[in-house]
């Protein structure tokens, strides 16, 4: 018997993004042959699925919950399908699946397990800030959450931009959004006046918001941040 394989289903970056508009058609043809799903909320994958094809049967859904509170025992159970022939797809809350996204672990393990991995085209807020942050698309990383100590966030950020001019390297992070206004003042008064920061909120939504200043710029301008998805990037340059 052949394997399954695991599909990579990206999804909107938001809930007000249309994903006809943001997705290939690509994805809702496979979410079409695909009963089982591993996903981080039942609800949000639901009405995704819903949304784009709202042909799909629900009740023949089976879903598996992937988040925090997943025990790693579990995961082999998540791709047992795959093992027994049937495709299985992976959806993240936001963008690409295995993208500052749980997921990876469960990718790892397919591989691991001889299964093909097939990744779909869908947005990724990473890609897309950096891409209209005018910063350098050549040499980027991304760093993920920053600590939540004040002081370690404090020193972090400053590692941050001193990297980012040795290296020449846009470096890329990102916060929890109901703490992003206090993160954007912490970063406009730790990071020099001349270093360059992007902030990228709310991508492919209709309130989509992206700038890109000095940090001395940004200290004259106000931006209401709370509760939107956002992407932060900084760059000291020579």
């Amino acid at each position: 018997m052949s394997l399954g394989k695991l599909y990579l289903l990206p999804v909107p970056l938001g809930d007000d993004a249309d994903p006809k508009q943001v997705l290939p058609d690509t994805v809702a043809r496979t979410i079409e042959f695909i009963d089982h799903y591993i996903v981080e909320n039942e609800k949000t994958a639901r009405r995704f699925i819903k949304a784009i094809l709202p042909a799909k049967k629900q009740p023949d859904l089976i879903l598996s919950l992937l988040n925090k509170h997943t025990e790693p025992s579990e995961h082999l159970d998540f791709i047992k399908p795959c093992l027994q022939g049937r495709n299985v797809g992976l959806m993240s809350e936001a963008g690409c699946p295995g993208v500052a996204d749980p997921g990876a672990v469960i990718v790892k393990l397919a591989h691991e397990k001889g299964i093909q991995v097939v990744p779909l085209i869908g947005p990724s807020s990473i890609l897309l800030a950096i891409m209209a942050s005018g910063m350098n698309g050549q040499s980027f990383a991304f760093n993920g959450y920053l600590p939540i100590d004040k002081s370690d966030k404090k020193s972090a950020l400053k590692n941050l931009e001193k990297l980012s001019q040795d290296k020449k390297q846009s470096q890329i992070f990102m916060e929890t959004p109901y703490r992003n206004n206090k993160f954007l003042e912490d970063i406009v008064n730790t990071l020099q006046p001349s270093t360059y920061l992007c902030i990228a909120a709310d991508i492919t939504l209709p309130t989509e918001y992206i700038k890109t200043k000095t940090i001395a710029q940004w200290k004259k301008e106000k931006v209401d941040l709370h509760n939107r998805p956002c992407i932060f990037i900084v760059h000291k340059f020579n």
